[in-house]
């Protein structure tokens, strides 16, 4: 049994053919979707909600990502804290700071990210984080507004150990996607082998980061198995341990009853 702690099956190019990567999904043993709003615009929580909603296994989070920061105001809180007490609703996010490309202006990313912490806090809910060159910020906001309080998982984990152990110094996970698989990821695999199985989550980000050895193409729910299989070859366990253990603490963290 395996999880996907993040997905955007939510979004328009999986519409027509949703059943059919579900089916995929639950042949390859993932019986548990986290389905992450955020990406885009506020209507992708919605879709998300509703998805998740509309099936056994599916799970939401609310939240928005840091490159729409800027378009973040008083009425998307709103709208996202009464999107955060729907029952199927598991977090906030995604949410964080990305420096890479900056499409919103770093300050105003510090205070919307200090917002969401804050939202977390309020609804009790563990946070999605996004975080892409800008682990000491991450860190710092984390700490300094109280994210220990409700803790989460750093999603797509790219950086090296020691940040890995600032964030689970924090109370953390660090979720591990397709990259870990990529041929040049070797530096991401040794990390993988130093974090105590017990803060890590595995997860596709689809439709993004497609592992190998379908790298390039549209990725989906069914291919995490390839990353669960490679934490597992660099651990040397078997893969189902890898499933079991993220799996168990995908439950923990999102506060879901283990089939």
């Amino acid at each position: 049994m395996l999880t996907d702690s993040h997905a955007h099956i939510q979004a328009p190019e999986y519409r027509a053919e949703l059943p059919e990567i579900l089916r995929r999904a639950r042949e390859a043993g993932v019986e548990t979707v986290i389905v992450v709003g955020g990406a885009g615009e506020l209507s992708s929580n919605e879709a998300a909600v509703a998805l998740a909603d509309s099936h056994a296994g599916l799970y939401a989070t609310a939240g928005m990502h840091p490159h729409d920061a800027k378009d973040v105001g008083e009425e998307t809180f709103e709208r996202l804290e009464k999107l955060a007490g729907h029952p199927k609703v598991v977090a906030i996010g995604e949410t964080g700071l990305d420096f890479y490309y900056s499409h919103s202006p770093r300050d105003v990313q510090r205070k919307i990210f200090a917002r969401f912490i804050a939202l977390a806090r309020k609804t009790r809910l563990p946070l999605v984080v996004h975080e892409r060159d800008a682990h000491s910020d991450t860190a710092e906001l984390l700490r300094s507004e109280g994210a220990t309080d409700v803790g989460g998982v750093i999603h797509c984990f790219t950086g090296d150990y020691g940040a890995a152990r600032a964030y689970m110094d924090l109370g953390f996970h660090v979720s591990f996607s397709g990259i870990v698989t990529f041929k040049n990821a070797e530096a991401l695999r040794q990390v993988a082998r130093q974090v105590p199985l017990e803060r890590i989550l595995v997860e596709t980000d689809s439709p993004y980061l497609a592992p190998v050895p379908f790298r390039g193409k549209r990725n989906e729910p069914a291919f995490v198995r390839f990353v669960a299989e490679t934490i597992a070859r660099v651990r040397g366990v078997a893969m189902e341990e890898i499933a079991e253990i993220t799996t168990r603490n995908a439950c923990h963290l999102f506060g879901l009853r283990p089939s």
